[in-house]
């Protein structure tokens, strides 16, 4: 079963996977991308990326040859809290003012049945190129009042932050770190056909 055929009850009807076929601008005011990471060992911070953009090719025909491309603004990281996210641009963390982007290019997508896909592609983080794999799920197509064309997907992926040079960390005096490796990604990307 292909993700593009399914269908339940919070999700828009089924739409014919050749119709899909076309290529997409993610709209940043309809999605989010996110990440969790472990905080003194016991508990979780949240936070996301205000700015961003991205385009999708989708090819209902042969899904393979789907293709996604983001770039995300890294000024923009927001978790809530000015003071954090100040160091989070900083020297210790993601050097905003050296690198300024994050990037993601698909390299494969996959349609791996039962309503699951899977696109991998290059994850670029302060000049480090790494591959990383998005397990998504289809939300389905529809038509929004103003005439879009709309497709939405779920994601979400795992990293270890040392793998793209993030490496500041405090230890704790009872043990551990004050900052898991472990990041989670998540993903919530509404796209709007290009017309």
């Amino acid at each position: 079963m292909s993700i593009f055929s399914r269908n339940d009850t919070e999700t828009a009807p089924a739409t014919d996977l050749a119709a899909l076929t076309g290529d997409y601008t993610i709209d940043p005011a309809h999605s989010t991308i996110g990440f969790v990471a472990r905080h003194a060992m016991v508990t979780n911070v949240k936070g996301g990326f205000q700015d961003f953009t991205g385009t999708l090719h989708l090819d209902g025909t042969d899904p393979s040859r789907s293709t996604a491309s983001i770039d995300v603004v890294m000024n923009s990281i927001s978790t809530g809290n000015a003071d954090r996210d100040g160091h989070l641009k900083s020297a210790d963390f993601f050097r905003t003012d050296e690198f300024p982007t994050m990037t993601f290019r698909s390299t494969a997508a996959e349609d791996l049945g039962g309503g699951d896909y899977r696109i991998t592609g290059d994850l670029t983080i302060l000049g480090t190129t790494r591959p990383l794999s998005i397990d998504l799920e289809f939300n389905g197509a529809a038509k929004d009042p103003f005439g879009n064309e709309r497709v939405g997907f779920e994601g979400k992926a795992e990293i270890l932050r040392s793998e793209w040079g993030l490496t500041w960390n405090a230890a704790l005096e009872t043990g551990g770190v004050l900052v898991s490796d472990k990041i989670k990604l998540n993903f919530d990307i509404s796209a709007i056909r290009n017309a």
